[in-house]
């Protein structure tokens, strides 16, 4: 074929992807519809997780299993944004991590509310002035975020969902490496990259600040100084790049919650999370634990914290396979509540990235 014939089949091609689109967003809003008169949730991340499943078991190439889902994203994005007026509210400002497993998991259609703090992101959802909120709650080098784990004793938000995203740090600045002279750093970007500034700027002053993006922007006003930031950043604010993953470990992954009011049905992949707290006994811990034992439930992760209520008392944060409406994972929360003063599910999510 001819370069003229080429063109003319992808100009084909173009109005038959043009007019199947809007085939397929027909039917996302008669589906949407439908929800909303039974009262349901718009955003389904089981059924959001099956699409994705099934268009990559299609998949034949050359377009890659990575590129045809981010394809979908935007795809489903667009149909989410005029079902509904969805609120996405995050971990602010814009250009964070938080900002990127936001657009990551929600796509780039919907309208995002950055907040300062995470506990305005939970009020914002709450509150019903955003339909989800988005939170780190751990990094795969500096562990949990311990506010987030706290914001959930009170709150009944679920979580609904989550992403994974990997973590690269970049040197960005207006001047040259050698010119340096401060260094604009968030302190877990710190912590994550401390092996790499003292080998590489041991004598730049270190400035802690509220934000990888306000480092950024404080870093573009001062040609002698730099940002330690996600390229995201050093973009917003119009920073060269002057090196790339900067992190000292290589697998740097920061684990972030969709927090909303409805957790979805089992998928058959899920992960369930939950807090309790226990009696003041010997064994008691060793009591609460038991229950997964006993249903062989696989526990990925447990974290302690001070309940703020009572000296030396503690709430456990426990993550485990499974969904609370199966058999195994049900009748272990039931024995849990036996052993424990307090027991409560924080959220049943598809167990994704």
């Amino acid at each position: 074929m001819s370069l003229q014939e080429h063109r003319q089949a992808i100009d084909h091609l173009d109005e038959q992807i043009v007019r199947l689109l809007n085939e397929r967003t027909r039917h996302v809003l008669e589906i949407g519809h439908i929800k909303l008169k039974a009262g349901d949730e718009i955003y389904a991340p089981h059924r959001e997780r099956a699409v994705l499943q099934r268009i990559s078991r299609m998949n034949r190439g050359p377009i890659t299993n990575d590129g045809l889902r981010a394809i979908y994203r935007e795809v489903m994005s667009s149909a989410l944004s005029l079902e509904k007026t969805l609120v996405i509210a995050y971990l602010g400002p814009e250009a964070t991590f938080t900002h990127q497993a936001a657009l990551k998991r929600f796509g780039a259609s919907l309208k995002y509310a950055p907040q300062q703090t995470i506990s305005e992101v939970f009020t914002e959802v709450s509150k019903q002035r955003a339909d989800y909120g988005v939170v780190p709650v751990e990094n795969s080098t500096e562990g949990v975020v311990t506010h987030t784990l706290d914001m959930f004793v009170d709150s009944d938000l679920k979580i609904v969902a989550q992403v994974v995203l990997r973590i690269s740090h970049c040197l960005a600045g207006r001047g040259t490496k050698a010119a340096i002279r401060k260094l604009f750093v968030h302190p877990q970007t710190l912590a994550q990259c401390r092996g790499w500034i003292q080998r590489n700027l041991p004598r730049a002053e270190l400035v802690e600040t509220s934000s990888n993006a306000r480092s950024a922007e404080m870093a573009a006003q001062d040609r002698k100084a730099a940002a330690l930031c996600g390229e995201l950043a050093a973009e917003q604010y119009g920073l060269p790049v002057l090196e790339k993953d900067l992190q000292d470990n290589a697998a740097n992954a920061t684990r972030f919650l969709v927090l909303g009011r409805q957790c979805g049905p089992a998928t058959g992949h899920d992960r369930t999370s939950l807090m309790f707290s226990i009696r003041d006994e010997v064994g008691a811990l060793h009591k609460a634990l038991a229950p997964f034992r006993r249903y062989r439930l696989n526990m990925t992760k447990i974290e302690s914290r001070p309940s703020k209520r009572k000296a030396w008392e503690y709430f456990f944060f426990v993550d485990c396979d499974g969904h609370a409406q199966d058999s195994k994972v049900a009748k272990a929360i039931e024995l849990l509540g036996h052993h424990c003063s307090f027991v409560k599910v924080l959220g049943s999510y598809p167990n994704t990235d």
